[in-house]
Order: structure tokens, then C-alpha cells, then sequence
């Protein structure tokens, strides 16, 4: 009965960070269509995906931890991961561009490697996640793939802009993001104590607050129409909202 749960486990986490490696193909597609379009809907994905990753954090993994821990452990954690990916962006030069061009366009192939331990490590939280329960999993694979698309969107550009050929573009980017099958399958055999996983959460919380608060914020408000900036607080109101939802489905 075990075996096969676990067997079950593994199966998720493969299929999950297949699905995530993927959508780097999504975000070419959207590129290519788009192009001259992107900027009027991109940042209405990113508002959601932002409001998204705030109820992740508040509603799933925050209040799931203190379930499993104490309250000062979650939120000393909580701030761990949240500088810590402070830390990831700024050393590693790990960003989200989401406008297609981007400041950093000659360190193209630095930026392939930041995004392939990015997603290497995206590969980990996910069988962390699948590992505390396959419903968590689903969540957690959701919210990382929702951040993913608008970031492969703007790697896409970034990459054609800084020279790259679209094939090998999209080749390149592919290979940066199917690391987190990788990330997955070892975190699958490393990470099989709960104990030790159940602290992933917090960790994982404050990095998508991190994302949302200081990387997809800045973004969506820099944006001047008054129309515009009411839409995007709804969508990011609905993340929220989808996500509070989904935490009493799952239970």
C-alpha cells in the first residue's frame, strides 16, 4: 500500500515538472504571436499570478506549516526564504523580465544558468510538496508554473534580443527549464522524511513573497493609467481569491 503511494508520489512529481519544463514552448508560442500585443494582457497575467502566489503563501503553506511546527519557527523561516531569494536574485542576477526586452540582455547566458537552478530548485519544492500530500503538490506545482509562464515569456525575448537565434532560443531555454525534473526526481529519494520536509513550506512562502511583493509588484505598478492599475489590483484580488478557494476544496 506504501509502495504504491510512493510509486504515485514519483509519478506526480514527473509528470508535474515535465509539464513545468513545457512551458518554456508556451512562452515562446506566446511571444512569437504576441509580440507586437504582449505588453497590454502580459501584465494582467502577472497581476493574477501575483495575487496568486500571495494566497499560496498566506492561505496553504504559512497556516499548513504552523499546523506542523510553531508559529516563531514558521515565521523565522518564512523570513529565511524570503531574503533568501533576495539574496538568489541580486548575487545570481535571477529576475523576471516581463516587457520582452530587458537592461541585462548581453548576460544571456548567465541568465540561462540563474533560470536553470531556478528551476532546479522549483524541481525540489514540488516533490517537497507532493511528498507532505498529492493534493499540496497540485497546489504547489500550480503556483510555480503560474510565475513561470510570464517569466519564460520575457526570457524568450530577452534571449532573441541579446542575439540568439530563435531556435536556439528556444532550445537553450527548454534545456534551462527542464531542470526541474531533475530537482524533482532527486528531491523525490533525498527529501522522503517529512520532518525535514514539512520545512520547505515556510521557506517556500517567503520566497513567493518575495516574487510578488518585490519582483511582480514593482511591475505591475508601473503602469500610469488610473483604469489600468484598478484592473490589475482586481486581478490580483481574484489570485487571492482562487487561491482561498481552492485551500477549502483541497481541505
Amino acid at each position: 500500500m506504501l509502495y504504491s503511494y510512493m510509486a504515485e508520489v514519483l509519478f506526480w512529481i514527473i509528470v508535474m515538472t515535465i509539464i513545468n519544463g513545457l512551458l518554456a514552448f508556451a512562452g515562446a508560442i506566446f511571444y512569437i504571436i504576441f509580440r507586437k500585443n504582449i505588453k497590454k494582457f502580459l501584465i494582467f497575467l502577472v497581476s493574477f499570478t501575483t495575487g496568486a502566489l500571495i494566497g499560496g503563501a498566506l492561505f496553504h503553506f504559512i497556516p499548513e506549516s504552523i499546523e506542523k511546527i510553531s508559529i516563531k519557527q514558521t515565521f523565522f523561516i518564512t523570513l529565511v526564504g524570503f531574503f533568501g531569494f533576495l539574496a538568489i536574485e541580486k548575487f545570481l542576477h535571477w529576475h523576471h523580465c516581463h516587457e520582452g526586452e530587458c537592461e541585462e540582455h548581453p548576460f544571456t547566458y548567465l541568465l540561462l544558468w540563474g533560470d536553470a537552478l531556478h528551476n532546479f530548485l522549483d524541481g525540489l519544492i514540488i516533490a517537497g510538496s507532493f511528498l507532505i500530500s498529492i493534493p499540496f503538490g497540485f497546489i504547489t506545482s500550480i503556483l510555480i508554473m503560474a510565475h513561470e509562464l510570464p517569466q519564460e515569456i520575457g526570457d524568450f525575448g530577452v534571449l532573441v534580443y541579446g542575439g540568439l537565434e530563435k531556435k536556439k532560443a528556444l532550445f537553450y531555454n527548454f534545456l534551462s527549464q527542464i531542470t526541474s525534473v531533475i530537482g524533482g526526481i532527486l528531491g523525490y529519494f533525498f527529501l522522503t522524511t517529512k520532518e525535514y520536509v514539512i520545512y520547505l513550506l515556510p521557506f517556500t512562502a517567503g520566497g513567493f513573497l518575495y516574487i510578488a511583493l518585490a519582483d511582480l509588484t514593482p511591475e505591475i505598478f508601473k503602469e500610469k493609467n488610473k483604469k489600468k492599475i484598478i484592473t490589475n489590483i482586481l486581478f490580483i484580488i481574484i489570485g487571492i481569491i482562487l487561491l482561498i478557494t481552492a485551500k477549502y476544496l483541497v481541505g
